[in-house]
């Protein structure tokens, strides 16, 4: 195995961390966003991403100049993806996708703190090494540099091309988009920032901005069956926030979606979008209701059509009431009827409404995924359950579907001993993916080996009989410490980890806080363990 070198990037720090973190209760000028004071009033609903960077907003940074990546041999089958700044700042919230064409050439992204933006990496060799890029994003009309957020990257057979979303956003203006970038060498260069796509906007075309909705937690997918009548055409979820004055209280929060069948890679921005609802705007009590919902996540399966997964969440806290599904057969435009995915007494949300759990400083949200395995016509749904808090802690559910979401079975616990029996203490941010040949792969945190119930590992799970059985390792060479993440408060971890398998080679991908000094910077880095088949 070989190990990464990391690559020298020099930041300037002109500014302070913030003292305090989001959520404090302090009601918030008049003159912010509304979602700035959302984030101030409410203890969930927009997601910890956006969050985060309110609570690093006094974190400055001035050019970076990057060295190029080299490789040094290595008996670690852990490798650090990204570069560095100096000093080290964190990346969290991690995503990865591989070119179908050549299976050794992936992309992955996460937040990085070094900017306001993302850091992209590529590898041409499996994970073994890989070379970084940063970049923020830019507003599609003025070019102003915004706050970006929940990275999603998909790979476009069609196109021969990797897509990343991005929020784009300020915490001094009401501007909010959702944007796709595009790569067509591989990873190694991207969309100019002032030229990205534009999936969905609160700018109108007159200029005038409609302040009261915020968009969050983008999710990509693309059809790459290439049979499909729709082969090529790309997707993305958000959940649409509108919040009310004064306090920026979200009266409504529904899952919508973009999609496109075609983006010009030499200028995505004349990219033509359309919109759909996948739940409909309905306002309801405290943001409860049809339309309080988060974690939208699209797949698409083997007919074309699109699968869309997503929790009923209220709007103003981060209660998950239930776990629902819907289906589009004709590209997006109309969906069916909702389908319940959890059971009677198989589903209990963390009772905290700021998903905290035990002994951890950072929010650790429900945190789903979706997958379609092509073999067996088979959606297989993962999360977090606190069933069995008392005797287990959280848990990692599996629930699936051979009717294309139509009936669920039973909630099963993915996250066992070798006895088969619930793992003791927490596991949670499940990420899954299944290869050609029908193999089911799973990663997630797990704290099963710490009895104080801080320290995190990564845990990998493989499954050949259609997520029947499943057999699991744990695949971190360190465990690490996550109140000793994200600056001083360790209150943020990223919300999700990402995982992409093939045949030849598996591309989990995880935020890591090893090598973290603690306080004040709180370093976090983004993880792989090389899994490439010879």
């Amino acid at each position: 195995m070989r190990r990464a070198l990391r690559c020298l990037v020099l930041v300037a720090m002109v500014g302070a961390v913030v003292g305090g973190t989001a959520g404090s209760g302090t009601a918030g000028s008049p003159s912010q966003p509304r979602w700035v004071r959302h984030v101030l009033n409410y203890p969930g609903g927009i997601s910890n991403g956006v969050r985060a960077r309110l609570a690093a907003d006094d974190v400055k940074t001035s050019t970076k100049l990057v060295r190029s990546a080299a490789a040094l041999p290595g008996a670690l089958e852990n490798v650090q993806a990204n570069a560095d700044c100096d000093p080290a700042l964190p990346q969290n919230e991690t995503s990865v996708a591989f070119n179908v064409s050549d299976h050794l050439n992936a992309v992955a992204a996460a937040n990085d703190y070094c900017g306001d933006g993302f850091w992209i990496g590529h590898t041409t060799n499996g994970g073994h090494s890989w070379i970084s890029e940063f970049k923020d994003p830019k507003t599609s009309t003025t070019g102003e540099r915004c706050f970006g957020s929940d990275p999603s990257v998909v790979y476009s057979a069609k196109d021969g091309v990797f897509y990343l979303s991005t929020l784009c956003y300020f915490s001094t203006s009401p501007i909010s988009e959702v944007q796709v970038w595009a790569s067509d060498d591989g990873g190694a260069t991207w969309t100019a920032s002032t030229k990205a796509a534009i999936a969905i906007t609160n700018r109108s075309g007159d200029g005038s901005i409609d302040g009261s909705v915020f968009y969050d937690k983008e999710l990509l997918a693309v059809d790459n069956n290439v049979d499909s009548p729709l082969y090529g055409r790309l997707y993305v979820t958000f959940i649409k926030f509108h919040m009310v004055l004064p306090s920026g209280r979200s009266d409504y929060c529904p899952v919508q979606v973009a999609y496109t069948n075609s983006i010009p890679t030499a200028d995505p921005s004349t990219s033509t979008w359309a919109h759909a609802a996948v739940v409909p705007d309905a306002p309801g009590s405290n943001g409860v209701g049809g339309g309080a919902n988060q974690w939208a996540l699209p797949v698409v399966d083997d007919t074309g059509a699109l699968n869309v997964s997503y929790i009923s969440e209220d709007c103003n806290t981060s209660y998950d009431r239930a776990l629902y599904f819907k289906r589009s057969i004709d590209g997006g435009q109309t969906f069916g009827a909702r389908v319940r995915i959890d059971k009677p007494g198989q589903f209990r949300d963390n009772p905290n409404y700021q998903d905290l759990l035990p002994a951890k400083k950072a929010r650790i949200p429900i945190s789903p995924s979706m997958v379609f395995d092509p073999t067996r016509g088979t959606l297989l749904y993962a999360y977090q359950n606190n069933l069995h808090r008392d005797l287990t802690g959280a848990d990692i559910s599996l629930q699936t579907s051979a009717d294309f979401g139509q009936s669920w079975s039973d909630a099963r616990t993915l996250s066992v001993t070798a006895s088969g029996s619930a793992a003791p203490r927490d596991q949670f941010f499940p990420w899954l993916a299944v290869d050609e040949s029908g193999n089911a792969h799973a990663i997630w945190y797990d704290n099963r080996k710490d009895l104080a119930d801080k320290r995190i590992r990564t845990f990998q799970a493989l499954s050949t009989d259609g997520a029947a059985t499943w057999e699991f390792a744990d695949i971190s060479t360190a465990a690490w410490n996550p109140d000793k993440g994200f600056f001083s408060c360790g209150c943020f971890i990223g919300d999700y980890n990402a995982l992409a398998a093939s045949d030849q080679v598996v591309y989990p991908v995880w935020t890591d806080g090893r090598d973290s000094a603690g306080p004040p910077l709180g370093e976090t880095d983004i993880f792989t363990n090389v899994e490439v088949t010879p």
